[in-house]
């Protein structure tokens, strides 16, 4: 294993968990990024709190790597369309989850959520089986 931070990966956790609790404190809502996204994209009435968020996500990866904290990752290939693919994937498998890997794990196992400790489950394996195929490949 390389880049072992277990420092950071603490105060990072710490800092999710933080910012979930405040929403939920202050605002009722839970910090599952993808419904956050969705109910700016729709007509809904509570939008600023909304474009705080996703502002926030945004300009915090931007400021980021002023502070020292490592900067986006390389691509692994320079194909848009397949970044687009799977962009779209992800949001369906997001809105037919009822909720990304955000939201499941970080808020709903916090509320022990069965429905949401589930798809958390079904997530971490799935990335398991995913990281042995594209790894070690299915023979080789």
């Amino acid at each position: 294993m390389h880049n072992f931070t277990p420092l950071s990966g603490l105060i990072g956790g710490a800092l999710i968990g933080l910012a979930s609790a405040l929403l939920m404190l202050s605002a009722g809502r839970l910090a599952g990024v993808s419904g956050i996204l969705g109910g700016l994209l729709t007509a809904s009435s509570d939008r600023a709190w909304r474009i705080a968020f996703i502002a926030g996500l945004i300009v915090a990866a931007l400021v980021g790597p002023l502070f020292g904290a490592p900067g986006a990752a390389r691509l692994s290939s320079s194909n848009l369309a397949l970044y687009a693919v799977a962009g779209l994937l992800v949001g369906f498998g997001s809105r037919m989850g009822n909720g990304c890997t955000s939201g499941h794990g970080v808020c709903g196992f916090a509320r022990f959520s069965m429905r949401s400790i589930t798809a958390t489950l079904v997530f971490m394996g799935v990335a398991v089986v995913t990281v042995l195929i594209v790894r070690h490949g299915f023979g080789g």
